[in-house]
């Protein structure tokens, strides 16, 4: 008798919703338990979800660019008792359904023998617009080409308007923010730091910590000083519910990551309150390039409890209000980090200095937090960063 398997979208804790992003099999193929089977994309994360077992696929109950919740069944595996062999290790010719050219050049450096299959989305965007392959470079995971490549390509080569499709990333986001909004009063409070220590002191250690495996950055030092400040102020590092503020036990600090016109991600370094500054650099620099590369595991955007945004690195001067990442009660703002004209108190008297300073923004849901808690927080916040290192022989 033959047996049936559903495919299940995987729960989790958050009840995030996804998108199927790419089937890796077709209605009739043959598939090994643990083979790749579908794609998922969430707001945060793209998860691929492997054969539960090894069958055929019998039926796709979700198709590509639908949304799921979890444990929605997503297709149907048959598990008779014929034979199952091992699927064709060659690259699939990635246009055979596309129009153009029949064979793309060989694919860029970085892109392997990875299934660059296009989408039933592509491929129409393809024929809508008569854009050829050999004109597009892939920015999706592993460089398969996505609907935006497509219409980002046709907007720089046409007057017309273009409707570009949001990604899953870029969905979720909007109606994060929106529900952020609408449920917590926002309120900022702006302060200025003096990085001249903290930049001397990551001239210093930079190569040190290169050659120990960790890429020493101006953020390490911002979260660094927040995990402490957060430890001195738990009421920051908490979760409002109607009838209590949940203070947690562990700093999370979750770092915003832009991915370009993908949208925002926010990886999480969980227990930063257990490192030091070697440890944070060592843990963010693989979390930012692995956010950017699409290869974040889920664990790795789950369990914020705080969040920094660091917006400077694209020349902001300051941001306000950022918006709070929800259930979080506070984010803070970095700006730009500029050499400026300052009074300085040299031997206790006053004199012109350059110094690099730059804005920190704390913005907080007033529900939680009030102007006292967010002003003794970033106080705690500047006060670390401008005596930087507290021990001299650091």
């Amino acid at each position: 008798m033959t047996q049936l398997q559903d495919v299940l979208v995987p729960a989790n804790g958050e009840g995030t919703r996804a998108t199927v992003l790419r089937w890796c099999k077709r209605v009739g193929d043959t598939v090994l338990k643990d083979e790749p089977l579908v794609e998922l994309e969430t707001d945060k994360v793209t998860v691929e979800i492997a054969a539960p077992n090894s069958g055929t696929l019998l039926e796709i109950l979700k198709q590509e660019n639908a949304e799921v919740n979890p444990d929605e069944v997503l297709a149907r595996l048959s598990l008779g008792t014929a034979a199952v062999e091992q699927a064709d290790a060659a690259l699939p010719d990635l246009v055979q359904s596309a129009p153009g050219p029949a064979q793309r050049p060989s694919p860029a450096a970085g892109q392997g023998a990875a299934r660059l299959t296009l989408s039933p989305a592509v491929r129409r965007l393809l024929q809508e617009h008569a854009v050829t392959l050999t004109d597009i470079e892939g920015t999706g995971r592993d460089g398969r080409i996505t609907a935006q490549d497509v219409t980002r390509h046709a907007a720089a080569t046409a007057r017309s308007n273009i409707r570009v499709p949001h990604t899953a990333i870029r969905r979720r986001v909007a109606e994060h923010m929106v529900r952020s909004l609408s449920e917590a009063p926002h309120v900022t409070t702006l302060f200025e730091a003096d990085l001249t220590r903290a930049r001397a002191h990551r001239a210093r250690h930079a190569a040190e910590f290169a050659a120990r495996g960790a890429r020493l950055t101006l953020t390490a030092y911002f979260i660094s000083a927040c995990a402490s400040a957060l430890r001195a102020h738990p009421e920051v590092n908490a979760t409002f519910h109607p009838d209590a503020l949940e203070l947690h036990a562990d700093v999370n600090i979750g770092v915003g990551t832009a991915l370009g016109n993908k949208g925002l991600i926010v990886p999480v370094i969980h227990c930063a309150q257990e490192l030091d500054l070697f440890g944070v650099a060592r843990r963010l620099g693989p979390l930012v390039d692995a956010a950017r590369a699409g290869k974040l595991a889920p664990e790795d955007v789950r369990g914020g409890t705080f969040t920094l945004s660091n917006h400077g690195v694209g020349g902001s001067l300051l941001a306000a209000p950022i918006v709070i990442n929800q259930p979080q009660v506070a984010i803070l703002g970095v700006g730009k980090v500029e050499r400026r004209v300052c009074v300085v108190e040299v031997d206790g008297v006053e004199a012109i200095g350059v110094r690099s300073m730059c804005y920190l923004t704390l913005t907080i849901d007033h529900r939680a937090l009030d102007a006292f808690q967010a002003n003794a927080f970033l106080s705690a916040v500047v006060a670390t960063l401008e005596q930087w290192p507290a021990n001299p022989a650091a």
